[in-house]
């Protein structure tokens, strides 16, 4: 179970003041005396704190992220139903669900909110942060720390939310919102949307592969090889969509989608090549060359205009999922980055 720690007062970037605000986190290993060895692990849309578990094998004694060494923290995003402030949290205002009218928070908020906890947390600067996907937005946000931030890992990512992502978001956010028990995000728990909740993850797993994963993967079969079944991709596709009803929440798919398309590491701090320049700390960029939702390119023009940069590219078919399957690749990876930057 994650821990929880709760911040009296937190203001977002829109002005909005949050009271009692909860920050759901889960560790690994021990913080040395001087505060100096954590690394902080960004979770993906749909994902949770226990990192261990989903990034299995990549935490641990002797692991990439070494738990002999390092102390290791995976926080909740803002927005996400496993236990940081969400619109399934109660108003301490009301007493009742935010629903949808909690205030709409972006990634830079929520990295603040993850900074308010690690230093409850007695962490006085941090080796590296870590991430994929929404996790790899959280890790270039951390870059404007300074010194606090000694190395960033984004993982699949870009420097800003592309036109193409947020297309993709917004049509996941329309199947929900169009579901007749969506109400306007008021649906009484137990009774939320989840035909639109499905379909909008069914969409979110084709953009998550590659065409030569699913074509490697499915063909054409179909179940139990029956010539009138359902094909296996489709099957597949409904599983997905399912098992994500079971375990989230349509108003908090929204809310992180819409805190996604806030992403954009330049929104306020100037030209956008030229805030990537004033990037001073080691960065290791991991792209995937065939992610279809964050693509190469985009990794790419971060390695080309931040100074410290290295650029290791994934090479294998999976997708954008590439980063949560092939763990032996990215572990080797980050490996070979983190030994050369400890040799420096």
């Amino acid at each position: 179970m994650p821990r929880i720690v709760v911040i009296p007062s937190f203001m977002l970037e829109s002005g909005a003041q949050l009271r009692d605000v909860p920050v759901a986190y889960s560790a690994w290993g021990r913080l040395n005396e001087e505060g100096t060895n954590a690394v902080v692990v960004g979770h993906s849309l749909t994902s949770d704190t226990d990192a261990a578990g989903w990034w299995r094998g990549c935490i641990g004694p002797g692991a990439v992220l070494d738990t002999d060494r390092y102390f290791v923290v995976c926080p909740n995003v803002i927005g996400s139903p496993y236990g940081t402030i969400s619109p399934v949290s109660r108003d301490p205002e009301t007493g009742k669900l935010y629903g949808p009218d909690l205030p709409q928070a972006t990634v830079r908020d929520t990295v603040a909110l993850h900074k308010a906890l690690l230093d409850r947390l007695g962490v006085r600067s941090v080796a590296f942060a870590i991430g994929g996907s929404m996790g790899g937005m959280q890790v270039l946000e951390w870059a404007f720390y300074g010194d606090y931030i000694r190395g960033l890992i984004p993982i699949g990512v870009g420097g800003e939310h592309s036109a193409w992502c947020i297309a993709w978001s917004e049509a996941q956010r329309e199947a929900i919102i169009r579901d007749p028990a969506w109400k306007g995000g008021r649906y009484l728990p137990g009774q939320q949307p989840s035909d639109g909740l499905a379909i909008a993850r069914m969409m979110a797993m084709i953009s998550y592969r590659s065409a030569s994963s699913f074509r490697s993967r499915f063909h054409r079969t179909r179940r139990n090889g029956q010539a009138d079944a359902m094909f296996n991709v489709s099957s597949y596709l409904h599983h997905h969509g399912n098992k994500l009803v079971r375990r989230f929440d349509a108003n908090c798919y929204v809310y992180l989608t819409r805190l996604m398309d806030s992403h954009d590491v330049a929104r306020g701090r100037g030209e956008y090549r030229e805030v990537l320049k004033s990037i001073r700390q080691p960065v290791l960029i991991i792209g995937i060359e065939s992610d279809l939702l964050y693509t190469l390119g985009e990794q790419e023009e971060l390695a080309t205009h931040i100074p410290n940069a290295t650029l290791a590219v994934m090479k294998e078919a999976h997708g954008h999922d590439t980063f949560l399957i092939e763990v032996d690749t990215l572990a080797w990876h980050i490996r070979e980055w983190t030994s050369r930057i400890d040799s420096q």
